[in-house]
């Protein structure tokens, strides 16, 4: 049975309680209403200027088809932009090898400090964090079978050759990788970009390998520093929850982990470097001139560059599973 309306023993209805009712009755008058004259003007009036919510499109196969193929076309669009991109690069790095004396060391030094220097603490910070929680989770196992000093083989192996250069990359992918996008895509929104390319200077070597050539240095010291932190963390929360002294820790850590495995791990994060350089100078040279494309850049060179980042390492760990085990 349809329910029936009577707002006769309403006193007022401003617009807000008649869009309420309109809302309510799906933007259609009832059958079974009673209003008074001024009553039914307003909701007359509400009616006239509600604007009814679009009807959700279903798209057919072919347009999904179409849709796919569209998606396809800009995966190959920023494969070729990423590939020119490279070869700009190596053809940079060989002048850069022909003619030191005029190589742009100022900038390179420049983003040595900003993307190294300044990233010491919060690297430390959760290196450490990371380390003290690691070993806290292994040293309630590891009790239950007795077998206490082989924390010592699975934190170093875990933080010297995985989880330190990741997180460290993954650090500095969010933290600097962003800002590399957001610097060129500026450049890009403001004509900086055209006006060096007007004056003859080339963007390649004076944008992109300042910071690849940058990150690759910075990438391995902070991966080391990272890894230290956690080892620390790991040790002092050995310490207090297995009694295993900090120099017994030292001791048996040498032992436990071969050096081959900071050399893949050091060889890592300079591939880690060179990946989050170039990802964050490829979306920010695609920066359309507004700000909202500034935005998105910055968001998918993050994404981007954390999920190369893990997908590399996987690569390496199958490459050199035999390395230093």
């Amino acid at each position: 049975m349809e329910a029936s309306w009577d707002l006769r023993q309403i006193t007022r209805l401003d617009h807000t309680g008649a869009q309420l009712l309109w809302n309510t009755w799906g933007h259609a008058w009832p059958r079974h209403v009673l209003v008074l004259d001024l009553q039914r003007a307003t909701l007359n009036r509400v009616a006239r200027f509600t604007v009814l919510p679009p009807k959700p499109e279903r798209h057919s196969l072919w347009q999904r088809f179409l849709q796919l193929g569209q998606w396809l076309m800009g995966v190959e669009s920023h494969l070729l932009s990423a590939l020119r991109l490279t070869g700009q690069l190596l053809l940079d790095l060989l002048q850069f090898l022909r003619d030191p004396s005029r190589a742009p060391w100022r900038d390179i030094s420049g983003h040595i400090y900003r993307i190294g220097a300044t990233a010491l603490p919060i690297t430390a910070l959760v290196g450490f964090l990371v380390g003290v929680v690691l070993a806290y989770l292994m040293a309630r196992q590891l009790r239950q079978f007795g077998a206490d000093a082989f924390i010592v083989n699975i934190l170093g192996m875990a933080l010297i050759r995985e989880l330190g250069p990741v997180l460290a990359a993954i650090l500095i992918a969010g933290r600097s990788g962003s800002a590399i996008t957001a610097q060129i895509g500026v450049m890009r929104v403001t004509e900086e970009l055209d006006a060096m390319r007007v004056m003859g200077i080339r963007w390649g070597y004076r944008l992109v390998l300042p910071r690849a050539l940058a990150l690759a240095l910075v990438m391995p010291l902070l991966a080391a520093w990272t890894t230290a932190a956690a080892l620390l963390g790991g040790m002092l929360a050995t310490d207090l929850t297995m009694g295993l002294s900090p120099e017994y820790f030292l001791i048996a850590l040498p032992k436990a982990v071969q050096l081959s495995n900071l050399w893949l791990a050091m060889a890592k994060s300079v591939v880690f470097g060179l990946l989050i350089a170039l990802n964050g100078c490829h979306f920010g040279l695609r920066v359309l001139p507004n700000t909202q494309s500034l935005g998105e850049g910055t968001t998918a060179s993050v994404v981007t560059s954390i999920t190369m980042v893990i997908l590399v390492d996987a690569l390496f760990a199958v490459l050199f599973k035999g390395v230093g085990l």
